[in-house]
């Protein structure tokens, strides 16, 4: 199975459309730190 690399998806099209991570997270109705996590790889579930 072929690994998805979802931050550097998230990343790339958020530049794209200029938009922030707040913004990104605003509209997803989740903390800027979710987004952040996403975008780095970083969780600790």
């Amino acid at each position: 199975m072929k690994e998805i690399r979802l931050g550097r998806v998230l990343v790339g099209n958020r530049h794209k459309r200029g938009i922030t991570q707040d913004e990104l997270a605003a509209y997803l109705g989740v903390s800027k730190a979710a987004v952040s996590k996403w975008e780095t790889g970083v969780s600790h579930s």
